[in-house]
């Protein structure tokens, strides 16, 4: 008797695309601990603004001109700020203006760094959504309050505008700049690799690193590809609906999870991507087409890349006889040798450890077994 197969990680057999540059190894080991390979290509960097005028300018007229409201956005956004005038000799100045006013504090995190400065927030939003923050403020009137806004380098949509339209004097704190990132070439890599069908996912913590990373395949030429992988092929993983504005501007389908976490969106990609994956009855078996490996019968198969093109090739079209040909246009770099699917097949076989799942077709090529009596073929068909 066979033994039973062990559980499969619900993102083994599947790699993941991660542009985060903050707390980018906390968002990999997540996905590495459910199975996940990884690629990663910072989209951007962080430039602390801690030697910048305009950051100095707004200190100084915040302490000149103190606010009635202060919105905290980002637990490193504010330390860095505090920090930032501690070394211009004007941190003091800033902790007791900020100590008369009425902190808002966007989330738990910079919740912690405002108590680690001395200071206590007057109320901070259940859902961490800067729409319930900017609710709050409108409810209760705005008009002829000065309101200062850390900004935290993504956009808001209508949040300045629509406190200024209701009578307020916003002062916007630029604690740091989001750059494109000093080596191009991960970034360059990771284009390359998602318009070669090497990647499942794409995951993204802010709405700067998905610009950034269309506005480099656009200087590249290969905008349209790429957004054509994204539209089509490859899911796109938002932290949040902020993070998602630059793609669905693109018409790119973006998914997020309903809590703005990490965690929250490891455990997206582990439902979305099984749930894409396809699964076929054949040869009295269970197959499940995944990102870079198969499932057969609940074992996981690891599989080399030339022969994932063809099983994706036949799973297109399961039960159909497939054309050597049609085989040799889909194997990565094969040339014009027909030769190259027989081994490449035999590889597939050997993978999968069922070599009856794959049929040959004498002269015309290869075929899954589609199991006959399931009369699924017209579902599975493109």
């Amino acid at each position: 008797m066979q033994p039973d197969p062990q559980p499969i990680d619900p993102l083994a057999g599947f790699t993941v695309g991660v542009t985060a540059a903050r707390r980018a190894e906390e968002l990999i080991a997540l996905l590495r601990r459910r199975g996940a390979e990884v690629v990663h290509a910072p989209a951007l960097r962080i430039v602390p603004l801690s030697d910048d005028d305009e950051l100095l300018h707004a200190t100084r007229a915040l302490t000149h001109d103190p606010p009635d409201v202060v919105i905290a956005t980002t637990a490193i956004g504010f330390r860095g700020w505090v920090e930032a005038a501690d070394g211009w000799g004007i941190g003091q100045d800033l902790l007791t203006t900020l100590g008369r006013a009425e902190l808002l504090a966007r989330g738990p995190k910079v919740r912690g760094a405002i108590r680690a400065a001395g200071l206590t927030e007057q109320w901070s939003p259940a859902s961490e959504s800067m729409a319930e923050v900017l609710a709050r403020l409108l409810d209760g009137g705005v008009d002829g309050r000065r309101i200062a806004l850390q900004l935290h380098g993504e956009p808001l949509p209508g949040f300045i505008e629509a406190l200024t339209e209701a009578g307020a004097r916003v002062v916007e704190v630029p604690v740091y700049r989001w750059m494109p990132p000093q080596d191009l070439g991960p970034v360059d890599r990771l284009i390359e690799v998602t318009l070669a069908g090497g990647l499942d996912a794409l995951t993204f913590t802010s709405a700067p690193a998905a610009a950034s990373l269309l506005r480099r395949a656009e200087e590249r030429g290969l905008a349209e590809p790429l957004l054509a992988a994204l539209r089509r092929d490859v899911l796109a993983a938002c932290v949040g609906p902020v993070t998602a504005l630059p793609l669905e501007a693109r018409d790119i389908p973006v998914r997020h999870p309903e809590r703005f976490r990490l965690g929250p969106l490891v455990q997206l990609l582990c439902t979305e991507l099984p749930g894409r994956a396809r699964t076929l009855p054949v040869a009295g078996r269970r197959l499940e087409v995944r990102g870079h490996a198969a499932v057969v019968d609940g074992t996981l198969r690891p599989v080399p890349p030339a022969g994932m093109a063809l099983l994706r090739a036949l799973a297109r079209r399961p039960g159909w006889v497939v054309p050597r040909g049609e085989l040799l246009r889909a194997l990565p770099g094969a040339g014009r040798d027909e030769h190259a699917v027989e081994t490449a097949m035999a590889r597939l076989r050997t993978a999968l450890g069922a070599p009856t799942i794959i049929q040959t077709v004498v002269k015309r090529g290869y075929r899954l077994a589609l199991d006959p009596t399931t009369g699924e073929g017209g579902k599975y068909a493109p």
